[in-house]
């Protein structure tokens, strides 16, 4: 049984069908990513995966688990976690708080343990600064630990919400366009990240990103999706390569100029 099993979703706001009939399984281990031009649905999926929406129809199970029967606070709790578009983090908190902040889901304490700093309090706040020091080195965030949110670049927030997602220490790890925005040598940091993210901590990835050279070196499956409905699946190369893709990105014209590079009739 896949990770994470999508059976023909389908959600609508109003009159438009922005997912239409999907299914798609994402295998552990995997680096997944769904492509496809804006508006495509992609992160309509990541928000239905997190339960933010409640699709029409279908199904969406993680790990044998109903999602569809969660709320979304509870989401998390299984071992998802997410990283959005537009950056998410507590501007007026440190990158050291940002983090211990996703540590919150693995909390075994009480609230009077908390208040009062006793019992395993004490002992679970010691695990949590260790977990969190483990990603801010494996991420190279040691210089901006004490820092303020508010006053980092823009390429280094991307970084420290994708720690903060990993102290969740998630299974699955939902990547909402993780390179942009971000220079070359910061998406090629970014690559290398993935690929560890899924080697060494062995985390299953599903990405959504315009960024096909990344999609490229990194994924092993990619889904491409146009007006909510799945075009093609394959290998990055499969997929880039396919008629619909192409036409989806660059309209009929590329086509006949792709096949005719080729000397095929169309």
């Amino acid at each position: 049984m896949s990770l994470l099993e999508l059976n023909n979703v389908t959600l609508k706001f109003g009159g438009v069908t922005a997912v239409n009939d999907l299914t798609m399984s994402v295998e552990e281990g995997q680096v997944y990513a769904l492509v496809g031009p804006n508006g495509a649905g992609k992160s309509t999926v990541f928000n239905m995966i997190s339960r933010f929406y409640r699709p029409a129809a279908g199904s969406i199970t993680f790990d044998g688990h109903d999602l569809l029967k969660l709320k979304s606070h509870e989401v998390p709790q299984l071992g998802i976690a997410r990283t959005f578009q537009n950056i998410e983090l507590f501007d007026r908190a440190t990158v050291l708080q940002n983090l211990l902040v996703g540590r919150h889901r693995l909390r075994r304490t009480t609230l009077v343990e908390e208040m009062f700093f006793v019992g395993r309090a004490r002992a679970q706040e010691r695990e949590h600064r260790l977990a969190v020091e483990e990603v801010i080195d494996f991420l190279d965030l040691q210089p901006y630990r004490n820092q303020m949110i508010a006053g980092l670049p823009y390429g280094v927030r991307k970084v420290v919400e994708l720690a903060r997602a990993l102290s969740t220490k998630p299974r699955l790890l939902l990547l909402d366009e993780p390179a942009s925005g971000l220079s070359v040598e910061e998406t090629q940091d970014m690559r290398w990240w993935i690929d560890d993210i899924r080697r060494q901590m062995g985390i299953t990835v599903l990405m959504v990103e315009h960024d096909m050279g990344l999609v490229s070196k990194v994924c092993d499956r990619v889904l491409a999706l146009d007006g909510g409905k799945k075009l093609a699946e394959g290998t990055p190369a499969e997929v880039q390569s396919h008629p619909k893709v192409i036409e989806a990105y660059l309209g009929t014209g590329a086509i006949s100029k792709t096949a005719n590079a080729k000397g095929e009739r169309v």
